[in-house]
């Protein structure tokens, strides 16, 4: 559990200099307005469209996997707005670690589904939220934070120095972070009535997986660690939509929990998992990261991927 992470001098090292020239550039952005913010972070995401050819290839065959009725054009247009947000998502990142709070109130479109949490938790049980890989979903964390605080089940950064500006950003509106490891961590969290953050919507590979249908993929690798938490006492599995409007506002919406979840069909649970996720990247799926492979795993081992 990180709830406190600490400075430590070793951080003035010459090798650390780079990662410092680079936080305090994004820092002294994020002063600028938001309206130019995004506006910068559209051009980057065109320049990566432009120079990460490999990336766009594989944004392009899982739009076409995905959406098979999708042409090729609305596919180009599609991968063009998913690079341009993924560009803006670098900007949304250092929003969220270091707008202060009266600046990141004025983003807040409108919250909803709140009373699913507390319903649960007055239940005396804790909350395994669930929420795809929106490319804004650090601005999400924070914004939900301010009438939920939540608990972070993350991967820690190679970099020590940016895992402490991470978690310190994350930090700003959250109680605290639990290493993707730490199963005891999490399952204690949410035996202390705890909202937690879960992404369950990526290929984490062949350990631990169903092959499940996710949009039009009948047999995407799909993990079962959802149904490891969600299977606690102390658990209620529910969802989440978040959406940047074109006014640059975040309004995200909870859904109610999942009924007689899990059932103990492991393959039918993760189906219901994947529909949810379907949900919500289809309220925005120009703002979804397609730029992951995420069919890199076939259930024929010998099979090539997707993307090669």
């Amino acid at each position: 559990m990180v709830n406190n992470p600490t400075f430590k001098l070793a951080f003035l090292a010459p090798k650390f200099w780079p990662t410092w020239l680079s936080v305090f550039f994004m820092y002294a952005l994020t002063w600028l307005p938001q309206g130019i913010q995004l506006w910068l972070g559209k051009m980057l995401g065109r320049l990566v469209h432009r120079l990460l050819k490999k990336r766009r290839r594989i944004a392009d065959v899982n739009l076409r996997l995905c959406f098979p009725t999708m042409d090729a054009q609305q596919r180009a247009d599609m991968v063009l707005k998913n690079m341009e947000n993924t560009g803006i998502a670098t900007f949304e990142t250092s929003m969220a670690w270091w707008w202060p709070q009266w600046r990141l109130n004025r983003v807040v479109g409108s919250i909803t589904g709140i009373e699913y949490v507390e319903q649960a938790q007055a239940n005396g049980k804790g909350v395994l939220l669930l929420v795809p890989h929106m490319l804004h979903l650090e601005m999400l964390g924070r914004v939900l934070g301010i009438a939920q605080p939540g608990i972070g089940f993350y991967r820690p950064h190679n970099n020590p120095l940016m895992e402490y500006f991470m978690t310190k950003g994350r930090l700003r509106s959250n109680e605290f972070l639990i290493g993707k490891r730490d199963v005891k961590g999490l399952l204690q969290a949410l035996k202390n009535k705890k909202m937690c953050y879960y992404l369950p919507d990526q290929d984490y590979g062949r350990n631990r997986c169903e092959f499940a249908p996710f949009f039009a993929v009948p047999d995407a690798a799909s993990t079962t660690g959802t149904l490891l938490f969600a299977g606690s006492k102390n658990c209620e599995t529910l969802s989440l939509h978040g959406v940047r409007d074109e006014q640059g506002k975040y309004h995200i919406n909870i859904q109610p929990a999942l009924a007689d979840f899990p059932s103990g069909d492991p393959l039918t649970d993760v189906t219901r998992v994947n529909q949810r996720m379907e949900q919500a990247i289809n309220e925005a799926p120009e703002q979804y990261m397609w730029l992951h492979r995420r069919f890199k795993t076939r259930p024929d081992e010998n099979a090539p991927s997707y993307y090669e």
